[in-house]
């Protein structure tokens, strides 16, 4: 089951505006090491699930991983080979929006090459550019 918000106040929502760069959870803030994105864009659900599962399957269940974003976005489409109009289509699937410098997770009590193969394996399964950054290089 992928991440979603529990209830929301609008079923449907516009596509918003994605200018400017993260002003909140651009710094490092749990953990020791973290992956921070380069780019602007949508993070899916899945994508965010995907990410957990390799890095807390290099980890072997040792330390501890924070996600630091939610999808909250809920994204619509219309179903294959419907002609134009007839209204907005249904909920297809959740997105975090994220800016440059926002960090997606972070791991902890791991040393330092766990934790970069850990983000490396993370990173793979995003479609955005996303750079290590660790607690002391902020």
């Amino acid at each position: 089951m992928p991440l979603m918000p529990k209830r929301v106040k609008h079923r449907k929502v516009m596509r918003g505006s994605r200018k400017g760069n993260a002003q909140v959870g651009n710094t490092v803030a749990f953990g020791d090491f973290g992956l921070k994105v380069l780019e602007r864009g949508w993070v899916k659900a899945t994508q965010i699930e995907a990410c957990r599962v390799a890095i807390n399957r290099h980890m072997k269940r040792k330390g501890k991983v924070w996600i630091r974003i939610f999808p909250d976005k809920p994204i619509t489409q219309k179903p294959v080979e419907v002609r134009m109009g007839k209204g907005k289509g249904n909920p297809e699937y959740w997105v975090a929006v994220v800016k440059p410098g926002t960090v997606l997770f972070e791991v902890g009590g791991v040393n330092d090459a766990t934790a970069k193969e850990c983000m490396r394996l993370a990173s793979a399964k995003l479609g955005l550019r996303t750079m290590l950054v660790s607690r002391s290089s902020h």
